[in-house]
């Protein structure tokens, strides 16, 4: 049973929250009568906190407007997500004095974190890595994420339950390499033990996870970002496509990033485009995996290059389509 000032500081935390709370909303919280309520009450105001009674209908307890607790009261999962944006923030470009706000404020936090947690966010810490294109990230639940981090660190199986893009649920058995940020989400990376092949998963699609008996030895010079990028360019979605645009590397990269599209040279470049400091334009084969197709045709208008659409046959339709949509407003006077 919790202590009476485990009780009080219960109830500081929620006066924290803002508004007014209720005597009968306070003590149903508490697990206590009004009465004790109104004791434990009195004694944040014997600590000088200022909490103010609220008459009427909907009267109970406040703080003080404008009033600034000194000290700062955060459960397990709140102070695991505060720190990882903070971490995720620093990745966003912040100004010098943005970042050392960011540090300063999680130098402060981590101060007061209890060991076990601060043990726990260092190894998830060990485990994560950032693409170029972090975006703004929501944390998954966090014990996932910290079982998780735990298995790549200690180079355990770790038992997943997930759901997957269709809808299926199942378990699988991975052998994690990394946790990676991506795009607004959180990915794990590994081998599915059950099958032998390389799978990435997206975290916030697991129900449950909990490490397994032994130990595994992970790939030399895994890149689990890297690993994230080529998995999501090449996943298996509904229509494959395979592309010869004539252009740069830089060039195509700027409307198809890695994460879309994988590159590979059709032929090398012309000796007479080797020239230093010039980009070499020739013939590079562009493939993709994509759900739907119509995004696609303006996209390669904007390429402003020659192309040739090898499959399927459905985008060759929406490409021409769109020529003949763009010539018949050329056409309006």
């Amino acid at each position: 049973m919790p202590r009476p000032t485990a009780r009080v500081l219960t109830l500081l935390e929620l006066l924290q929250s803002g508004g007014v709370r209720t005597v009968a909303e306070l003590a149903d919280r508490l697990g206590v009568e009004g009465r004790t309520v109104r004791r434990y009450v009195d004694h944040l105001i014997d600590l000088d906190v200022p909490v103010e009674s609220v008459r009427g209908r909907y009267g109970g307890y406040r703080l003080a407007p404008g009033y600034r607790l000194p000290p700062l009261m955060l459960g397990d999962d709140e102070a695991l997500a505060v720190l990882l944006g903070l971490v995720a923030g620093r990745r966003a470009g912040l100004s010098t004095a943005q970042r050392t706000a960011n540090e300063t404020a999680s130098a402060k936090i981590r101060r007061v974190l209890p060991r076990h947690i601060a043990r726990r966010l260092d190894t998830l810490l060990e485990s994560l890595a950032f693409t170029d294109q972090p975006g703004r990230l929501d944390p998954p639940d966090p014990e996932i994420l910290l079982t998780v981090a735990d298995a790549v660190r200690h180079r355990r199986p770790v038992s997943l339950r997930y759901t997957d893009r269709a809808g299926r649920r199942g378990e699988r058995t991975l052998h994690a390499y990394g946790i990676v940020a991506h795009a607004g989400h959180w990915y794990v990376t590994g081998e599915d033990a059950g099958i032998g092949e390389d799978r990435t998963l997206r975290l916030d699609r697991v129900a449950d996870a909990r490490t397994l008996p032994g130990s595994f030895e992970a790939p030399v010079g895994v890149d689990p970002a890297q690993r994230v990028v080529s998995a999501l360019a090449t996943a298996a979605y509904r229509h494959a496509v395979s592309l010869r645009v004539y252009g740069t590397v830089e060039h195509i990269r700027a409307h198809l990033p890695a994460t879309v599209a994988s590159l590979a040279e059709h032929e090398p470049a012309p000796d007479r485009d080797r020239g230093p400091g010039r980009a070499a334009e020739r013939w590079l084969r562009v493939e993709l995996r994509a759900e739907r197709l119509d995004w696609l045709p303006p996209v390669l208008a904007s390429l402003d290059r020659p192309f040739v659409i090898e499959r399927p046959d459905e985008l060759r339709h929406l490409v021409t389509a769109l020529a003949d949509r763009l010539a018949s407003h050329a056409r309006q006077t």
